[in-house]
């Protein structure tokens, strides 16, 4: 009995070391024999848009948010920005497609939030988009969005490139990014299932986001993983539109790096539940979206497997030399499924430079695994840093 529970405990822990390359095969398989479709960026119609930037405390990166939306060569929308728990007074904004909002009240989450703007909506916009307060947005932002809403999908998510690469955190953190767009955008939606919803930087339209959301009330970090499994659980599938390009701030600081991880580690464990919900319908309603988006919520965050699997290795070094090898061969198809994105990406050099200093990044998020009972203590939202505007990232 000992043994079996051992074994399985190895394939659970283990296929997720195997996983990426398997998928990324079934993925390049499916692409053969498939035009390839570029998306276009003249829409016959500019759909009316509700822009919700959200900021908790500080306000120092909205002038550059508010900014780079603003020059978007778009015209129909209107910005909201809700300045949960924030002083307000050197807000001001000419241009009246913004309108600020000050709850008497704190807060003090993500959907909240998003429901005061909502409510607060000054016309019946189609669709809605999220923006954090320390991102900044492509011109041909909600272009984009429109290229996969005009094909029916009610929910798109797009790709959050680093807005800043100043130190050895924040060029892993873009790494790690690299990768789940990667596998959990581009690879998930290419095989018929959905992209994983990052936060920010998405967009649904607003029937379909007050339908999953409007009658939950969700506290602390992981709304957006409360808002996917309620999309997927409803048959419909998430976009991804790789070209709607949203610069978000990473992580820069050690400290930083800590609390964000700590937050992101409590939410895997208040909700990894959903995939086992989502696999249960998939098998029983045979939907294929529901099954692969389900298996992809199952698994633990990057730095546990991988710790877990060196130790699965070095132990059966010592009691069975034969799945240890089993073990490092799939050590090695990681290795090769983590470079494919990277090389796939046309990535910064210091982001391949920063990449020996993955046992560091690891080693921090260790620490957050032991502070994930304090997580929700910590402040909903991550100390920002860097106010730059969108000439200082892009070309």
């Amino acid at each position: 009995m000992l043994n079996t529970l051992w074994i399985l405990l190895q394939i659970i822990v283990g296929y997720n070391l195997a996983l990426p390359f398997v998928l990324v095969c079934l993925y390049k398989v499916k692409s053969i024999g498939n035009k390839k479709t570029t998306a276009h960026t003249v829409i016959k119609e500019e759909a009316d848009y509700g822009i919700i930037v959200t900021a908790y405390e500080q306000t120092n990166t909205l002038p550059a948010v508010i900014a780079s939306l603003l020059k978007m060569n778009y015209t129909n929308y209107l910005i909201y920005i809700v300045a949960d728990k924030c002083d307000i007074s050197n807000l001001k904004f000419k241009d009246k497609r913004v309108i600020i909002l000050h709850p008497d009240q704190t807060l003090g989450s993500n959907t909240r939030s998003h429901f005061y703007a909502i409510k607060r909506f000054r016309r019946a916009h189609e669709r809605l988009t999220i923006i954090d307060s320390d991102n900044l947005v492509a011109t041909d932002y909600l272009q984009q969005l429109n290229v996969y809403f005009d094909k029916g999908y009610a929910a798109v998510q797009g790709v959050r490139k680093a807005k800043n690469l100043d130190t050895t955190y924040s060029c892993l953190d873009a790494a790690r990014d690299i990768y789940y767009h990667f596998y959990d955008g581009e690879v998930l939606f290419g095989l018929g299932s959905s992209a994983t919803l990052a936060g920010s930087g998405m967009a649904f339209t607003t029937a379909l986001y007050k339908e999953c959301l409007e009658k939950l009330d969700v506290s602390g970090a992981g709304f957006d993983k409360v808002l996917q499994y309620e999309i997927v659980k409803r048959k419909k599938r998430i976009a991804f539109a790789k070209n709607a390009i949203v610069f978000d701030e990473k992580t820069s600081q050690s400290e930083q790096l800590v609390k964000q991880r700590a937050r992101w580690i409590n939410t895997w464990f208040r909700y990894f539940s959903f995939g086992f919900k989502l696999t249960g319908k998939g098998i029983q309603h045979f939907n294929w979206n529901q099954l692969l988006f389900g298996c992809i919520l199952l698994r633990p965050p990057l730095f546990m497997f991988i710790i877990l699997s060196g130790l699965f290795t070095l132990v059966n070094l010592f009691i069975n030399p034969i799945i240890a090898f089993i073990w490092i061969a799939s050590f090695v198809l990681f290795l090769i499924g983590f470079i494919i994105p990277v090389v796939h990406e046309e990535t910064d050099k210091r982001i391949y430079k920063s990449l020996v200093k993955i046992p560091m990044f690891m080693f921090y998020q260790v620490l957050s695994l032991l502070k994930v009972k304090k997580a929700n203590s910590f402040s909903v939202a991550t100390q920002h840093y860097h106010s730059n505007t969108i000439e200082e990232i892009t070309p």
